[in-house]
């Protein structure tokens, strides 16, 4: 299944629905238009965006200084922009 994105200058710009204080730290699926992303850290000092750092940029294949979040940094819906990257898998 396709991840919905949008194209940006670096690279692409995804919606992303997080779920902390889950049992793992993983990719989940879609919800809508969202990437569903669960973590297992709380969302306290930037510990749950440190963290959804790290599963993007596992899951795209690329190092995290190319995974910033650009909007919703103290949300459960997020928008990411992932650089270097064309168009996302599919999940």
């Amino acid at each position: 299944m396709p991840i919905p994105y949008k194209k940006s200058a670096n690279g692409i710009v995804i919606n992303v629905k997080v779920e902390p204080r889950s049992s793992k730290a993983v990719v989940s699926g879609l919800l809508g238009d969202q990437l569903k992303v669960k973590l297992t850290s709380a969302p306290v000092d930037g510990a749950a965006n440190k963290q959804l750092i790290e599963v993007l940029a596992r899951f795209f294949g690329v190092k995290k200084k190319a995974v910033r979040i650009i909007k919703g940094q103290t949300s459960k819906t997020k928008v990411v922009e992932i650089e270097g990257l064309q168009k996302p898998p599919d999940i």
